[in-house]
């Protein structure tokens, strides 16, 4: 079986994946002196007493395709923040700050997110409700 983010985000959803995400990276104890390979036949669970991770490759696997998942679906939910953030009146600055954006760059990427993310119609609603470039 292969562990593609595209597998895991429809099986997911961003609480579950970040959850999980969570569990396994607590689980891995990150020492560098672990940074070798083991061969073991795939039988021997025997083997695994002398490796001291916490992780198997196929845990591993999960782990950095869930950390994609999450940054998928997170980024995916700022066109719902922004929107959200116009319509209760904020401006590009103030949108910008909270991303750690410049005003023109959160600008540019919501447009380019609803073009990808939303119908036709959304995406001209979207657009209306953006407004203006910002100004220089």
């Amino acid at each position: 079986m292969s562990i593609t983010p595209e597998t895991l985000e429809a099986e997911f959803s961003l609480p579950t994946a970040a959850t999980r995400l969570d569990f396994l990276s607590r689980r891995d104890n990150g020492d560098t002196t672990l940074n070798t390979v083991h061969e073991a036949g795939e039988d021997d669970w025997s083997s695994l007493r002398t490796i001291d991770t916490s992780l198997d490759t196929y845990e591993a696997l999960e782990l950095l395709a869930l950390g994609e998942v999450v940054s998928r679906k997170a980024h995916d939910s700022q066109v719902i923040g922004i929107r959200a953030a116009l319509r209760g009146g904020a401006d590009w600055n103030q949108i910008g700050a909270a991303l750690g954006m410049s005003p023109d760059e959160v600008y540019d990427a919501f447009q380019e997110a609803i073009t990808r993310q939303l119908d036709d119609d959304a995406a001209a609603a979207a657009r209306e409700l953006a407004g203006a470039r910002p100004a220089r």
